[in-house]
């Protein structure tokens, strides 16, 4: 059971860096970004080849700007060739896996299994003990939120979230739509990069297929979160839900892996159903509420 909670802390703590991309691409930007899957596989294969050659932690910031990188291309194509937000993602996707492949020296897989990683350094440190993975991943995925949190309170910030609300009305108040874009999706694929780079060490390993999908259960969970955080919503809040859906999902996965409820075989088919039932939830929720007040109006009318 211990093994089963520090598995799904700290895979949450590090896949809600990808809820926390699409919150920013998706929710405030309205933007289908689909660069995520090959984003993700992007930064692991820097970070784990970077950590091969004996540079975990520069691994990390290569990640980052190599996912930034991946972001712009994508925002350059929407916003400087016309093509459609969900066709620019499916570009850059296509076009990275050449890129990760080119990353991981031509391989479909690099191995870690001796070299250090930025958690095995963090464990010689001894803080922690046995938590120490979970405690590394919770500190860059808060650090990451706080950040997220405070750069959409500044000027730039708040121009992104005006663009993603309104482009007309942003264009006509003298703020380029296009360079916010451009900010906000370079922002968001340094969050999936990132993601990608501390999955590949904590794993020791990166794979070519190793993001299929992500961007499907990046958003599920992010709407598990927002489901799971009632209230009035915010910024806060919101960032807060890539977390807990984050943690909520891999819960699920876990336990459903290791009791073996279902077979190894049958885990995508629960993943498309738990993924199905997140993203219908909130509009079940709505027509029942619609129905029962329907049903209300008419018994007071009667």
């Amino acid at each position: 059971m211990l093994h089963i909670v520090q598995t799904a802390l700290s895979l949450g703590c590090i896949y809600s860096l990808v809820a926390l991309a699409l919150f920013l691409s998706y929710r405030v930007l309205d933007i289908a970004d689909l660069t995520t899957d090959g984003c993700f596989v992007l930064g692991m294969a820097v970070s784990v080849s970077s950590a091969a050659a004996g540079h975990p932690i520069m691994g990390l910031f290569l990640a980052i700007l190599a996912g930034g990188c991946a972001g712009i291309v994508t925002a350059l194509l929407q916003t400087r060739l016309g093509v459609p937000s969900i066709i620019a993602g499916i570009i850059t996707n296509t076009g990275l896996y050449t890129i990760n492949l080119m990353a991981m020296g031509w391989s479909s897989n690099v191995s870690l299994i001796k070299q250090e990683t930025i958690f095995t350094m963090f464990r010689n440190t001894g803080i922690g003990g046995s938590w120490y993975a979970i405690i590394l991943a919770a500190a860059i995925s808060f650090f990451c939120m706080f950040i997220m949190r405070e750069f959409l309170k500044t000027r730039l910030g708040l121009s992104i979230r005006a663009t993603g609300d309104n482009r007309d009305m942003v264009s006509a108040s003298s703020i380029n739509p296009k360079f916010m874009i451009t900010v906000g999706l370079f922002m968001s694929n340094c969050f999936t990069g990132l993601s990608g780079a501390i999955a590949g060490q904590l794993q020791k390993s990166a794979d070519i297929n190793a993001g299929t999908g992500i961007v499907v259960i990046g958003l599920a969970t992010l709407i598990i979160g927002e489901t799971v955080i009632n209230g009035r919503k915010s910024i806060s809040r919101n960032i807060l839900a890539c977390l807990v859906g984050n943690i909520i999902y891999r819960f699920i996965y876990a336990i459903v892996l290791q009791t073996r409820i279902i077979p190894i075989e049958g885990l995508k088919l629960m993943t498309a159903i738990i993924v199905a039932a997140a993203i219908a939830a909130p509009y079940v929720r709505t027509s029942l509420e619609i129905q029962k007040r329907a049903r209300r109006e008419l018994r007071d009318d009667a």
